[in-house]
């Protein structure tokens, strides 16, 4: 059980580093890829659907900190959501620096 302390945690630091990209470029009013683009992920998305999908990893990221036990006095969780952030942010920083070669 406490596996899936630890993977709740890993994907709250994950979906708390995805929407990064995405609510900045919206609020910036840039199309940016997302997965609803065509061809998904590839495709640029509208500002409003970058703000939009950025609030609900957001949520997502929010919902998971419980489960996860992000701030329990062990703190082990929130080293590993900061590793699920980390993991995320360089996964998304490689894809998207392809963006604009495509």
């Amino acid at each position: 059980m406490e596996f899936l302390i630890y993977l709740a945690a890993f994907f709250c630091g994950a979906f708390f580093a995805n929407p990064v990209p995405h609510f900045v470029q919206g609020i910036s009013g840039n199309k940016f890829p997302t997965p609803f683009a065509k061809p998904p992920g590839k495709g640029l998305s509208s500002p409003i659907l970058n703000v939009a999908w950025g609030l609900l990893n957001m949520v997502i990221g929010w919902l998971l900190v419980g489960p996860g036990h992000v701030f329990a006095p062990t703190h082990l969780p929130l080293y590993v959501a900061f590793l699920g952030a980390a993991i995320m942010s360089i996964l998304l920083s490689s894809r998207f620096q392809q963006k604009h070669k495509e």
